[in-house]
Protein backbone atom coordinates (compact mmCIF):
# COMPACT_ATOMS: atom_id res chain seq x y z
CA UNK A 1 0.00 0.00 0.00
CA UNK A 2 1.22 3.48 -0.85
CA UNK A 3 2.00 5.72 2.13
CA UNK A 4 1.10 9.40 1.82
CA UNK A 5 1.72 11.97 4.56
CA UNK A 6 -0.26 15.20 5.00
CA UNK A 7 -1.43 15.65 1.41
CA UNK A 8 -2.64 19.22 0.74
CA UNK A 9 -6.32 19.78 -0.02
CA UNK A 10 -5.61 20.70 -3.64
CA UNK A 11 -4.51 17.12 -4.41
CA UNK A 12 -7.37 15.35 -2.59
CA UNK A 13 -9.53 15.23 -5.71
CA UNK A 14 -6.80 13.47 -7.67
CA UNK A 15 -6.03 11.10 -4.80
CA UNK A 16 -9.66 10.03 -4.47
CA UNK A 17 -10.24 9.34 -8.16
CA UNK A 18 -11.05 5.73 -8.92
CA UNK A 19 -9.06 3.94 -11.66
CA UNK A 20 -10.41 4.77 -15.11
CA UNK A 21 -11.55 1.83 -17.20
CA UNK A 22 -11.50 1.80 -20.98
CA UNK A 23 -15.10 1.00 -21.83
CA UNK A 24 -15.43 1.55 -25.57
CA UNK A 25 -14.97 -2.13 -26.45
CA UNK A 26 -16.96 -3.24 -23.40
CA UNK A 27 -19.89 -1.00 -24.31
CA UNK A 28 -19.90 -2.25 -27.90
CA UNK A 29 -19.92 -5.87 -26.75
CA UNK A 30 -22.70 -5.33 -24.24
CA UNK A 31 -24.82 -3.36 -26.71
CA UNK A 32 -24.62 -6.30 -29.10
CA UNK A 33 -25.71 -8.74 -26.38
CA UNK A 34 -28.62 -6.52 -25.37
CA UNK A 35 -29.83 -6.08 -28.93
CA UNK A 36 -29.50 -9.81 -29.65
CA UNK A 37 -31.60 -10.68 -26.59
CA UNK A 38 -34.11 -7.96 -27.43
CA UNK A 39 -34.66 -9.45 -30.86
CA UNK A 40 -34.00 -13.13 -30.20
CA UNK A 41 -35.60 -13.59 -26.79
CA UNK A 42 -35.27 -17.05 -25.26
CA UNK A 43 -33.20 -18.41 -28.13
CA UNK A 44 -30.61 -15.70 -27.54
CA UNK A 45 -30.55 -16.45 -23.81
CA UNK A 46 -29.94 -20.13 -24.50
CA UNK A 47 -27.17 -19.30 -26.96
CA UNK A 48 -25.37 -16.98 -24.55
CA UNK A 49 -25.77 -19.39 -21.62
CA UNK A 50 -23.99 -22.05 -23.63
CA UNK A 51 -21.37 -19.61 -24.93
CA UNK A 52 -20.46 -17.91 -21.66
CA UNK A 53 -21.41 -20.46 -18.98
CA UNK A 54 -20.84 -23.69 -20.89
CA UNK A 55 -24.32 -24.94 -20.05
CA UNK A 56 -26.82 -26.15 -22.64
CA UNK A 57 -30.28 -27.69 -22.53
CA UNK A 58 -31.12 -25.93 -19.27
CA UNK A 59 -34.73 -24.77 -18.84
CA UNK A 60 -35.01 -21.00 -18.56
CA UNK A 61 -37.24 -21.28 -15.51
CA UNK A 62 -36.49 -23.36 -12.44
CA UNK A 63 -39.28 -23.97 -9.92
CA UNK A 64 -37.77 -23.31 -6.50
CA UNK A 65 -40.05 -25.49 -4.31
CA UNK A 66 -39.03 -28.58 -6.28
CA UNK A 67 -35.30 -28.08 -5.75
CA UNK A 68 -33.09 -29.65 -3.10
CA UNK A 69 -31.21 -27.19 -0.88
CA UNK A 70 -28.30 -29.42 0.06
CA UNK A 71 -26.36 -27.24 2.47
CA UNK A 72 -25.17 -27.79 6.03
CA UNK A 73 -27.38 -27.21 9.04
CA UNK A 74 -24.87 -24.62 10.25
CA UNK A 75 -25.25 -22.63 7.04
CA UNK A 76 -29.05 -22.92 7.19
CA UNK A 77 -29.03 -21.55 10.74
CA UNK A 78 -26.70 -18.72 9.73
CA UNK A 79 -28.92 -17.79 6.79
CA UNK A 80 -32.04 -17.80 8.98
CA UNK A 81 -30.31 -15.58 11.55
CA UNK A 82 -29.22 -13.14 8.85
CA UNK A 83 -32.72 -13.26 7.34
CA UNK A 84 -34.32 -12.30 10.64
CA UNK A 85 -31.88 -9.45 11.33
CA UNK A 86 -32.24 -7.99 7.84
CA UNK A 87 -36.02 -8.31 8.03
CA UNK A 88 -36.16 -6.65 11.46
CA UNK A 89 -34.05 -3.70 10.37
CA UNK A 90 -35.92 -3.11 7.12
CA UNK A 91 -39.32 -3.44 8.80
CA UNK A 92 -38.36 -0.37 10.84
CA UNK A 93 -38.23 1.63 7.60
CA UNK A 94 -41.96 1.34 6.89
CA UNK A 95 -43.39 4.87 6.85
CA UNK A 96 -47.01 5.57 7.79
CA UNK A 97 -49.10 7.78 5.53
CA UNK A 98 -49.82 11.07 7.32
CA UNK A 99 -52.29 13.69 6.18
CA UNK A 100 -51.11 17.26 6.78
CA UNK A 101 -53.42 20.28 6.72
CA UNK A 102 -51.28 22.99 5.11
CA UNK A 103 -54.02 25.58 5.56
CA UNK A 104 -57.75 25.38 6.45
CA UNK A 105 -59.51 23.17 3.91
CA UNK A 106 -56.28 22.01 2.20
CA UNK A 107 -54.92 18.55 3.06
CA UNK A 108 -51.84 16.81 1.61
CA UNK A 109 -50.40 13.32 2.02
CA UNK A 110 -47.56 11.19 0.72
CA UNK A 111 -48.03 7.44 0.44
CA UNK A 112 -45.51 4.71 -0.36
CA UNK A 113 -46.62 2.46 -3.21
CA UNK A 114 -44.60 -0.63 -4.19
CA UNK A 115 -42.92 -0.91 -7.57
CA UNK A 116 -45.00 -3.72 -9.04
CA UNK A 117 -42.27 -5.65 -10.89
CA UNK A 118 -38.60 -5.75 -9.84
CA UNK A 119 -35.70 -7.76 -11.20
CA UNK A 120 -32.94 -9.00 -8.90
CA UNK A 121 -29.57 -10.00 -10.33
CA UNK A 122 -27.70 -12.42 -8.07
CA UNK A 123 -24.10 -13.27 -9.05
CA UNK A 124 -23.67 -17.03 -9.16
CA UNK A 125 -21.39 -19.56 -10.82
CA UNK A 126 -18.03 -19.75 -9.02
CA UNK A 127 -18.98 -17.00 -6.51
CA UNK A 128 -22.66 -17.42 -5.56
CA UNK A 129 -23.67 -14.36 -3.56
CA UNK A 130 -26.68 -15.87 -1.83
CA UNK A 131 -26.50 -13.10 0.78
CA UNK A 132 -27.39 -10.61 -1.95
CA UNK A 133 -30.67 -12.43 -2.52
CA UNK A 134 -31.53 -11.82 1.13
CA UNK A 135 -30.48 -8.17 0.91
CA UNK A 136 -32.64 -7.46 -2.14
CA UNK A 137 -35.63 -9.77 -1.79
CA UNK A 138 -36.39 -9.04 1.88
CA UNK A 139 -37.06 -5.30 1.38
CA UNK A 140 -38.81 -6.05 -1.92
CA UNK A 141 -41.17 -8.40 -0.09
CA UNK A 142 -41.72 -5.94 2.76
CA UNK A 143 -42.44 -3.17 0.26
CA UNK A 144 -45.16 -5.31 -1.33
CA UNK A 145 -43.69 -5.77 -4.83
CA UNK A 146 -46.14 -8.02 -6.69
CA UNK A 147 -43.57 -9.75 -8.90
CA UNK A 148 -39.95 -10.45 -8.00
CA UNK A 149 -37.90 -11.81 -10.90
CA UNK A 150 -34.60 -13.44 -9.89
CA UNK A 151 -31.86 -14.11 -12.42
CA UNK A 152 -28.62 -15.89 -11.52
CA UNK A 153 -26.13 -17.82 -13.66
CA UNK A 154 -26.12 -21.58 -13.33
CA UNK A 155 -23.12 -23.53 -12.08
CA UNK A 156 -21.04 -25.57 -14.51
CA UNK A 157 -23.26 -28.62 -13.95
CA UNK A 158 -26.37 -26.60 -14.82
CA UNK A 159 -27.68 -26.35 -11.26
CA UNK A 160 -28.36 -23.31 -9.14
CA UNK A 161 -26.15 -23.11 -6.07
CA UNK A 162 -28.03 -24.79 -3.19
CA UNK A 163 -27.53 -21.81 -0.84
CA UNK A 164 -29.32 -19.59 -3.36
CA UNK A 165 -32.09 -22.18 -3.59
CA UNK A 166 -32.41 -22.29 0.21
CA UNK A 167 -32.62 -18.49 0.44
CA UNK A 168 -35.26 -18.44 -2.30
CA UNK A 169 -37.31 -21.05 -0.46
CA UNK A 170 -37.00 -19.07 2.77
CA UNK A 171 -38.17 -15.97 0.92
CA UNK A 172 -41.08 -17.82 -0.75
CA UNK A 173 -39.78 -17.03 -4.25
CA UNK A 174 -41.51 -19.34 -6.70
CA UNK A 175 -38.95 -19.52 -9.48
CA UNK A 176 -35.44 -18.56 -10.55
CA UNK A 177 -34.25 -17.85 -14.09
CA UNK A 178 -30.81 -19.45 -14.61
CA UNK A 179 -29.46 -16.66 -16.78
CA UNK A 180 -26.41 -14.53 -16.04
CA UNK A 181 -24.38 -11.65 -17.36
CA UNK A 182 -25.50 -8.81 -19.59
CA UNK A 183 -28.04 -11.14 -21.22
CA UNK A 184 -29.92 -11.47 -17.92
CA UNK A 185 -30.13 -7.69 -17.56
CA UNK A 186 -31.42 -7.41 -21.13
CA UNK A 187 -34.02 -10.12 -20.52
CA UNK A 188 -35.40 -8.37 -17.44
CA UNK A 189 -35.33 -4.97 -19.16
CA UNK A 190 -37.20 -6.01 -22.30
CA UNK A 191 -38.80 -9.34 -21.44
CA UNK A 192 -38.78 -12.66 -23.28
CA UNK A 193 -41.31 -15.48 -23.46
CA UNK A 194 -39.77 -17.00 -20.31
CA UNK A 195 -38.39 -13.99 -18.41
CA UNK A 196 -40.88 -11.25 -17.47
CA UNK A 197 -40.13 -7.60 -18.13
CA UNK A 198 -39.64 -5.57 -14.94
CA UNK A 199 -39.76 -1.90 -14.00
CA UNK A 200 -36.56 -1.77 -11.93
CA UNK A 201 -33.37 -3.87 -11.90
CA UNK A 202 -31.14 -4.23 -8.85
CA UNK A 203 -28.06 -6.16 -7.87
CA UNK A 204 -24.28 -6.27 -8.28
CA UNK A 205 -22.29 -7.94 -11.01
CA UNK A 206 -19.16 -7.85 -13.13
CA UNK A 207 -18.30 -5.11 -15.62
CA UNK A 208 -20.63 -6.60 -18.25
CA UNK A 209 -23.59 -6.61 -15.86
CA UNK A 210 -22.77 -3.08 -14.71
CA UNK A 211 -22.52 -1.78 -18.27
CA UNK A 212 -25.76 -3.53 -19.24
CA UNK A 213 -27.61 -1.89 -16.32
CA UNK A 214 -26.35 1.51 -17.39
CA UNK A 215 -27.35 0.95 -21.03
CA UNK A 216 -30.90 -0.20 -20.23
CA UNK A 217 -31.47 2.51 -17.63
CA UNK A 218 -33.31 4.60 -20.24
CA UNK A 219 -35.91 1.82 -20.39
CA UNK A 220 -36.07 0.68 -16.76
CA UNK A 221 -34.88 2.06 -13.43
CA UNK A 222 -31.74 0.67 -11.80
CA UNK A 223 -30.49 0.88 -8.21
CA UNK A 224 -27.35 2.95 -8.92
CA UNK A 225 -24.13 2.84 -10.96
CA UNK A 226 -21.68 0.33 -9.54
CA UNK A 227 -17.93 -0.07 -9.50
CA UNK A 228 -15.30 -2.15 -7.69
CA UNK A 229 -15.88 -2.69 -3.98
CA UNK A 230 -14.10 -0.48 -1.43
CA UNK A 231 -13.54 0.18 2.27
CA UNK A 232 -12.03 3.13 4.11
CA UNK A 233 -10.92 3.09 7.75
CA UNK A 234 -10.45 6.05 10.06
CA UNK A 235 -8.23 4.92 12.95
CA UNK A 236 -6.57 6.55 15.91
CA UNK A 237 -3.62 5.39 17.99
CA UNK A 238 -5.77 3.11 20.16
CA UNK A 239 -6.89 0.99 17.21
CA UNK A 240 -5.89 -2.67 17.08
CA UNK A 241 -3.60 -3.10 14.01
CA UNK A 242 -4.70 -6.71 13.55
CA UNK A 243 -8.33 -5.63 13.33
CA UNK A 244 -7.44 -2.97 10.77
CA UNK A 245 -5.40 -5.38 8.65
CA UNK A 246 -8.22 -7.94 8.73
CA UNK A 247 -10.76 -5.33 7.61
CA UNK A 248 -8.52 -4.13 4.77
CA UNK A 249 -7.97 -7.70 3.56
CA UNK A 250 -11.65 -8.64 3.83
CA UNK A 251 -12.40 -6.06 1.18
CA UNK A 252 -9.22 -6.55 -0.87
CA UNK A 253 -10.07 -10.22 -1.46
CA UNK A 254 -13.21 -9.23 -3.39
CA UNK A 255 -11.20 -8.50 -6.52
CA UNK A 256 -7.93 -7.16 -7.87
CA UNK A 257 -9.67 -3.87 -8.64
CA UNK A 258 -11.02 -3.42 -5.09
CA UNK A 259 -9.79 -0.37 -3.19
CA UNK A 260 -8.91 -0.19 0.49
CA UNK A 261 -7.86 2.95 2.33
CA UNK A 262 -6.49 3.61 5.81
CA UNK A 263 -6.57 7.16 7.21
CA UNK A 264 -4.95 7.90 10.58
CA UNK A 265 -3.12 10.52 12.63
CA UNK A 266 -0.85 7.88 14.21
CA UNK A 267 2.30 7.22 12.19
CA UNK A 268 3.31 4.44 14.57
CA UNK A 269 0.12 2.57 13.66
CA UNK A 270 1.12 2.32 10.00
CA UNK A 271 4.09 0.02 10.53
CA UNK A 272 2.09 -2.25 12.85
CA UNK A 273 -0.68 -2.57 10.26
CA UNK A 274 1.86 -3.37 7.53
CA UNK A 275 3.36 -6.16 9.60
CA UNK A 276 -0.10 -7.59 10.32
CA UNK A 277 -1.08 -7.37 6.66
CA UNK A 278 1.96 -9.39 5.63
CA UNK A 279 1.22 -12.03 8.25
CA UNK A 280 -2.51 -12.35 7.55
CA UNK A 281 -2.14 -12.21 3.79
CA UNK A 282 -0.08 -15.40 3.70
CA UNK A 283 -3.00 -17.39 5.17
CA UNK A 284 -5.61 -16.25 2.62
CA UNK A 285 -6.75 -18.59 -0.19
CA UNK A 286 -7.30 -15.48 -2.34
CA UNK A 287 -3.98 -13.86 -1.41
CA UNK A 288 -2.98 -13.18 -5.03
CA UNK A 289 -6.18 -11.20 -5.62
CA UNK A 290 -5.85 -9.38 -2.31
CA UNK A 291 -2.21 -8.52 -3.03
CA UNK A 292 -3.11 -6.90 -6.33
CA UNK A 293 -5.80 -4.81 -4.62
CA UNK A 294 -3.35 -3.68 -1.93
CA UNK A 295 -0.84 -2.53 -4.54
CA UNK A 296 -3.25 0.15 -5.75
CA UNK A 297 -4.46 1.16 -2.29
CA UNK A 298 -3.29 3.82 0.13
CA UNK A 299 -2.42 4.62 3.73
CA UNK A 300 -2.77 8.34 4.46
CA UNK A 301 -1.44 10.06 7.56
CA UNK A 302 -2.77 13.46 8.62
CA UNK A 303 -1.78 15.63 11.57
CA UNK A 304 -5.29 15.27 13.02
CA UNK A 305 -8.33 13.07 12.52
CA UNK A 306 -10.61 16.03 11.74
CA UNK A 307 -8.69 16.59 8.52
CA UNK A 308 -8.75 12.86 7.88
CA UNK A 309 -12.55 12.86 8.14
CA UNK A 310 -12.78 15.74 5.66
CA UNK A 311 -10.60 13.73 3.28
CA UNK A 312 -12.82 10.66 3.65
CA UNK A 313 -15.93 12.72 2.87
CA UNK A 314 -14.18 13.75 -0.34
CA UNK A 315 -13.46 10.09 -1.09
CA UNK A 316 -17.07 8.99 -0.33
CA UNK A 317 -16.40 5.31 0.38
CA UNK A 318 -18.80 2.43 -0.05
CA UNK A 319 -17.93 1.21 3.46
CA UNK A 320 -16.50 3.44 6.20
CA UNK A 321 -15.13 1.99 9.44
CA UNK A 322 -14.65 4.39 12.36
CA UNK A 323 -12.12 2.53 14.51
CA UNK A 324 -11.64 5.36 16.98
CA UNK A 325 -12.42 6.13 20.59
CA UNK A 326 -16.02 7.24 21.09
CA UNK A 327 -16.97 6.62 17.44
CA UNK A 328 -20.55 7.77 18.05
CA UNK A 329 -19.22 11.33 18.31
CA UNK A 330 -18.04 11.11 14.71
CA UNK A 331 -21.42 10.18 13.24
CA UNK A 332 -22.47 13.78 12.59
CA UNK A 333 -19.22 14.41 10.70
CA UNK A 334 -19.93 11.74 8.09
CA UNK A 335 -21.58 13.24 5.03
CA UNK A 336 -20.56 10.85 2.24
CA UNK A 337 -20.52 7.07 2.80
CA UNK A 338 -22.58 4.07 1.79
CA UNK A 339 -22.61 2.40 5.21
CA UNK A 340 -20.73 3.22 8.42
CA UNK A 341 -19.29 0.77 10.97
CA UNK A 342 -18.71 2.11 14.48
CA UNK A 343 -15.98 0.94 16.81
CA UNK A 344 -13.33 -1.73 17.07
CA UNK A 345 -15.70 -4.70 17.11
CA UNK A 346 -17.80 -3.79 14.06
CA UNK A 347 -16.19 -5.33 10.97
CA UNK A 348 -17.44 -4.49 7.50
CA UNK A 349 -18.23 -8.18 6.96
CA UNK A 350 -21.00 -7.88 9.58
CA UNK A 351 -22.88 -5.55 7.25
CA UNK A 352 -22.09 -7.79 4.31
CA UNK A 353 -23.97 -10.67 5.87
CA UNK A 354 -25.98 -10.47 9.00
CA UNK A 355 -26.11 -7.34 11.17
CA UNK A 356 -29.29 -6.22 9.43
CA UNK A 357 -28.22 -3.28 7.26
CA UNK A 358 -28.14 -3.66 3.50
CA UNK A 359 -24.91 -4.50 1.71
CA UNK A 360 -26.00 -3.25 -1.72
CA UNK A 361 -24.25 0.12 -1.60
CA UNK A 362 -23.02 2.89 -3.91
CA UNK A 363 -19.38 2.60 -4.98
CA UNK A 364 -16.99 4.63 -7.11
CA UNK A 365 -17.72 7.84 -5.20
CA UNK A 366 -21.45 7.61 -5.84
CA UNK A 367 -22.12 7.79 -2.10
CA UNK A 368 -21.98 11.56 -2.64
CA UNK A 369 -25.44 11.40 -4.23
CA UNK A 370 -26.83 7.87 -3.83
CA UNK A 371 -27.95 5.90 -0.79
CA UNK A 372 -27.69 2.17 -0.36
CA UNK A 373 -30.61 -0.17 -0.97
CA UNK A 374 -33.42 0.10 1.56
CA UNK A 375 -37.17 -0.33 1.70
CA UNK A 376 -37.44 3.02 -0.11
CA UNK A 377 -35.62 1.49 -3.09
CA UNK A 378 -38.66 -0.65 -3.83
CA UNK A 379 -41.39 1.94 -3.49
CA UNK A 380 -42.60 5.09 -5.19
CA UNK A 381 -43.76 8.05 -3.15
CA UNK A 382 -47.11 9.24 -4.48
CA UNK A 383 -48.51 12.52 -3.17
CA UNK A 384 -52.21 13.24 -2.63
CA UNK A 385 -54.13 16.41 -1.97
CA UNK A 386 -57.74 17.16 -1.09
CA UNK A 387 -59.28 20.63 -1.08
CA UNK A 388 -62.71 21.51 0.25
CA UNK A 389 -64.99 24.29 -0.99
CA UNK A 390 -63.69 26.51 1.80
CA UNK A 391 -60.15 25.45 1.01
CA UNK A 392 -60.33 26.58 -2.62
CA UNK A 393 -61.45 29.99 -1.37
CA UNK A 394 -58.55 30.18 1.06
CA UNK A 395 -55.97 29.11 -1.53
CA UNK A 396 -57.64 30.45 -4.67
CA UNK A 397 -56.08 33.91 -4.87
CA UNK A 398 -52.58 32.48 -4.48
CA UNK A 399 -53.05 30.00 -7.33
CA UNK A 400 -54.72 32.48 -9.69
CA UNK A 401 -52.10 35.18 -9.20
CA UNK A 402 -49.20 32.78 -9.72
CA UNK A 403 -50.80 31.07 -12.74
CA UNK A 404 -51.50 34.33 -14.55
CA UNK A 405 -48.01 35.62 -13.74
CA UNK A 406 -46.69 32.64 -15.69
CA UNK A 407 -49.10 33.28 -18.55
CA UNK A 408 -51.08 30.10 -17.92
CA UNK A 409 -54.65 31.41 -18.01
CA UNK A 410 -56.32 27.99 -18.03
CA UNK A 411 -54.56 27.12 -14.77
CA UNK A 412 -56.07 30.16 -13.14
CA UNK A 413 -59.51 29.49 -14.60
CA UNK A 414 -59.50 25.95 -13.16
CA UNK A 415 -59.63 27.70 -9.79
CA UNK A 416 -61.81 30.69 -10.60
CA UNK A 417 -64.58 28.55 -12.13
CA UNK A 418 -64.83 26.61 -8.86
CA UNK A 419 -64.91 29.80 -6.81
CA UNK A 420 -67.70 31.19 -9.01
CA UNK A 421 -69.63 27.94 -8.52
CA UNK A 422 -69.24 28.38 -4.74
CA UNK A 423 -70.73 31.90 -4.91
CA UNK A 424 -73.73 30.72 -6.92
CA UNK A 425 -74.35 27.82 -4.54
CA UNK A 426 -74.46 30.05 -1.48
Amino acid sequence: MQLIQNPPVNVWGQMTERPLQTQDKLESTVREIIETVRKGGDAALEMYTEKFDGVSGLPLRIDVPQQEADISDALKLSIRTAYQNIKTFHESQVEPSVWVETMPGVRCCRRSTPIEKVGLYIPGGSAPLFSTLLMLAIPAKLAGCKQIVVCTPAQSDGSIHPAIIYCAQLLDIACIYPVGGAQAIAAMAYGTVSVPKVFKILGPGNQYVTMAKQLVSMEVAIDFPAGPSEVAILADNQANPDFIAADLLSQAEHGADSQVLLVTDAMELIQKVKLSLDKQLKALPRKEIASQALEQSKMVVFEDLDTGMEFLNTYAPEHLILNVERPEQWIVRVSNAGSVFLGAFTPESAGDYASGTNHTLPTNGNARMFAGVSLDTFVKKITYQEITADGIENLGDTIEVMARAEGLEAHGRAVSIRREYNKQAQ
